[in-house]
């Protein structure tokens, strides 16, 4: 272990926190959009001119339940953040680190603007922007969990792979795809438009994670140790959203959806957000543990000391 002594539980266990709270959040984010309760609150940052965290909870019925949830969660996750970001000062002594937190704040900050925005100037577009910022905001907090977990900590040459290039630049251009059809998800949701990028970047994302798990899982015992189970779980949530999103698609975008029951849909659709962000961070930490846990400076052929060589 090293620089165990830099180590803190507790920071960790609130960064996880924050991503937790940050994933409901989004959960339900997606049923606010798949209800279409977005504008069911018309005000902001009021709600009906109450102070929002004193808003009858008799009153929190149908869309305005959905609605007034996710600004009472976003508030949750805007205080956790303001305290990740205080612990960092606190408990850890990277600067880099101390900046991350620092944008994490900045971006909830604009994320609950952007909310706003889009319920005083009645844009879709905002929605958008939220939607995708939110994506971004989870994978930045799960990093920073990542970062101050333990295994963080952990000697680097005791799991170094060698000759790391391509598989650096694969998980990275597989993390890009993913939010990229993030992007596209969310204009497709809010606007009913650009299925046909949709349907490519998830063509180019299923490819991609094909790839990086095979090279992961089928190259030697040193590559497998940086993370097996990240590239397992990249397959089967990818398996998990192929399934939601041809259920998407039949419930959203056919003549056959009009059969489906309303509660069904909004389940299969938010379900499909859901596996969409797991997806990203989970693409995202095992890019960030490939890049810890190799070393891109040392060619294939040449042996060196506390550094495994890949095939």
């Amino acid at each position: 272990m090293q620089n165990d002594t830099k180590y803190s539980p507790w920071l960790h266990r609130l960064a996880r926190l924050t991503a937790g709270a940050t994933f409901l959040l989004i959960v339900i984010g997606g049923i606010v959009t798949g209800t279409d309760s977005g504008l069911a609150v018309p005000d902001w940052p009021t709600t009906f001119g109450y102070n929002m965290f004193l808003y009858p909870l008799s009153e929190m019925v149908g869309g305005i339940l959905y609605e007034h949830s996710h600004r009472l969660m976003g508030s949750l996750v805007g205080l956790l953040t303001v305290g990740l970001f205080v612990f960092i000062l606190a408990k850890d002594s990277r600067k880099w680190l101390k900046w991350l937190g620092l944008a994490a704040l900045i971006a909830v900050i604009v994320q609950g603007v952007l909310g706003g925005l889009r319920v005083t100037q009645v844009n879709r577009n905002f929605a958008i922007v939220h939607a995708c910022l939110a994506q971004a905001f989870f994978a930045l907090l799960c990093g920073i969990a990542w970062f101050s977990s333990r295994d963080w900590w952990e000697e680097k040459n005791e799991s170094m792979v060698a000759e790391s290039q391509k598989l650096r630049r694969l998980s990275l251009i597989t993390t890009g795809l993913i939010y990229v059809q993030l992007i596209f998800g969310a204009v497709l949701r809010h606007t009913g438009s650009r299925l046909d990028a949709h349907l490519l970047f998830a063509f180019l994302v299923a490819l991609h994670i094909f790839l990086l798990a095979r090279r992961i899982l089928g190259a030697s015992d040193a590559t497998q140790r940086i993370a097996p189970s990240g590239a397992l779980l990249l397959l089967g949530l990818l398996a998990v959203q192929l399934i939601l999103g041809t259920g998407a698609f039949f419930a959203k975008l056919t003549a056959l959806g009009e059969t489906f029951a309303a509660a069904l849909t909004v389940t299969i659709t938010t379900a499909h957000v859901a596996v969409g962000a797991l997806m990203l961070v989970s693409s995202f930490v095992l890019t960030l543990k490939i890049y810890r846990f190799t070393d891109a400076s040392v060619p294939a052929d040449t042996p060196t000391s506390g550094a495994l060589v890949t095939e």
